[in-house]
C-alpha cells in the first residue's frame, strides 16, 4: 500500500529522512510512512466480512473509517497544506460526502481493494505536495477558511488522526471476533 515512495535505506525504527525530500520534511515523510505501515499491519489479516461488520456499540465500520482516513488526508492536503482546489479525480475516489446530514460519518461499503487503492491515491497526493517543501516551510502558517495551521501541525495532525482511527479499527475487529 506504500505507493510510489521508496524508503530503501531508511533504517527501521529510526527517523531517517526519506530520500527526495528536504531533511526535516523527509523525517515527516518517514513518520507518515510508519503510521501507514502500522495501519497496513493491522489490516493484514482482515477477513472480508469484517470490513462492513458493525458491532452494536460502534458508530462506524472498518470500511467507513478507512474512507474517512483517506478523505481527511485529502482535505488537509488540499484545503490546508496547498490551499488549492481538489483535483478532478477526487470525485471518483470520494463519491459520497464523508459526513452525513446528522454530522456522523457516512456509511461506506466498498471492496477492500478499493479502500486500499484510495489510501494509496490520497497518500500520493500528500507526498507530491511535500516534495517542493523546504525545512523552513514546516514553520509556515497556512490560513484556510479563517483557521490558521502550521505546516508541521498539518502533518502531525494527519499522523495522529490515522493513529486514532487505527485504534478504533482494532477495537471493532476485536469486538466482531468475540
Amino acid at each position: 500500500m506504500a505507493g510510489w515512495l521508496d524508503l530503501d535505506g531508511v533504517r527501521p525504527h529510526h527517523l531517517d529522512p526519506a530520500p527526495g525530500f528536504a531533511p526535516l520534511v523527509g523525517r515527516y515523510v518517514t513518520m507518515l510512512a510508519d503510521t501507514r505501515r502500522r495501519l497496513e499491519r493491522d489490516l493484514a489479516d482482515l477477513e472480508p466480512g469484517e470490513l462492513d461488520a458493525h458491532p452494536p456499540w460502534a458508530a462506524n465500520t472498518v470500511g467507513t473509517l478507512l474512507y474517512h482516513i483517506a478523505a481527511i488526508e485529502l482535505d488537509w492536503t488540499y484545503a490546508d497544506l496547498l490551499m488549492a482546489d481538489f483535483p478532478e479525480e477526487a470525485a471518483t475516489w470520494f463519491p459520497v460526502d464523508v459526513r452525513n446530514d446528522a454530522g456522523g460519518l457516512s456509511p461506506i461499503a466498498e471492496p477492500y481493494e478499493h479502500h486500499i487503492a484510495r489510501l494509496v491515491w490520497t497518500r500520493q497526493r500528500l507526498l507530491e505536495a511535500m516534495v517542493p517543501l523546504q525545512d523552513t516551510d514546516l514553520d509556515a502558517t497556512r490560513l484556510a477558511d479563517a483557521a490558521a495551521s502550521g505546516v508541521s501541525f498539518i502533518l502531525h495532525h494527519l499522523m495522529q488522526h490515522e493513529a486514532e482511527h487505527r485504534g478504533q479499527i482494532g477495537e471493532i475487529r476485536t469486538a466482531i471476533r468475540l
